[in-house]
This record gives C-alpha cells, sequence and structure tokens, in this order.
C-alpha cells in the first residue's frame, strides 16, 4: 500500500478500479492529478478496500475499467451505500502504458539501469498503475470535453 499525504482533502477525489479475476489495482487521484493512494488487492478485499477508503477520502467518482468483469463490478459498486457516480473507461492498452509507467514511477538502480526497459521485469503487479491511468483517462476526457 502506497499513500501520499496532502494538506487539504477538502476537494473531491476519484477512485480508481483496474478490476480483474483474482487482483484488482486500486488508485485514488485528486482532481488536481495528485496521487493520494495505490494498491493492489485481492478480489476477495476490493469492496472492503473501497469501503474503507470511502471513510478517509471525499470519493465523488469510481472510475472502471470497461472490459474483465466491469458490468458485474459496476453493478457491485452501484449496490454500496450512497454509491458515488461509476464511469466506465476504455482500458485498452493500459497494460502496456502501466509498465512504463512503472519505470517512471520507480527508476531502475544499479546495474538495472544498463538493461534496455524491454529487459527488465517489474518485480510486483502493476494493476494499481493501471488504475492511475484508468483516472487520467477520465480526466483528460473531462477537459477535452471543456475545450
Amino acid at each position: 500500500m502506497s499513500e501520499s499525504r496532502s494538506p487539504s482533502l477538502s476537494q473531491p477525489v476519484i477512485l480508481g478500479l483496474d478490476p480483474g479475476r483474482q487482483k484488482c489495482g486500486l488508485a485514488i487521484v485528486g482532481v488536481d492529478r495528485i496521487l493520494r493512494y495505490q494498491e493492489v488487492v485481492t478480489v476477495d478485499a476490493v469492496l472492503s478496500t473501497v469501503e474503507r477508503l470511502r471513510l478517509r477520502f471525499p470519493i465523488s467518482t469510481i472510475v472502471l475499467g470497461d472490459q474483465t468483469g466491469s458490468k458485474q463490478w459496476k453493478e457491485t459498486l452501484a449496490q454500496m451505500a450512497d454509491p458515488p457516480r461509476i464511469m466506465l473507461v476504455d482500458e485498452r492498452y493500459t497494460s502496456l502504458e502501466a509498465r512504463d509507467r512503472y519505470w517512471q514511477m520507480y527508476p531502475p538502480a544499479g546495474l538495472a539501469k544498463l538493461l534496455p526497459q524491454s529487459f527488465r521485469t517489474i518485480p510486483r503487479p502493476i494493476d494499481d498503475i493501471v488504475a492511475i491511468l484508468l483516472i487520467e483517462r477520465y480526466l483528460n476526457r473531462l477537459t477535452e470535453n471543456l475545450a
């Protein structure tokens, strides 16, 4: 679990959910695009984690990847008490983008720096980074519609 502290959480934040069959990525990003939280959890832990996060953050929207199990997750999330708005976002190619983003967020050290990125192995699941990308796509779509 990774978390960033912000001096003010008065503005709403967006929860990103990358649904999977065994694990899901979760991330929270403010409308200011500052990452506040990221974690990969088992499918069984998603709802309890989302409820816990709702107690800590003013979540206004859940952004959900539109592929694996998205319809079922949307229905499940909509049954929560006072559910936030749930938006589906195109998640095509996010796994590839997440690999690149991982190395931007966690640059390799030592001899690994000398290896081309395609030869490096990512040491952990990156579903949480996919969730970050889903939020970014949603925010980009909103700002494009305003322009």
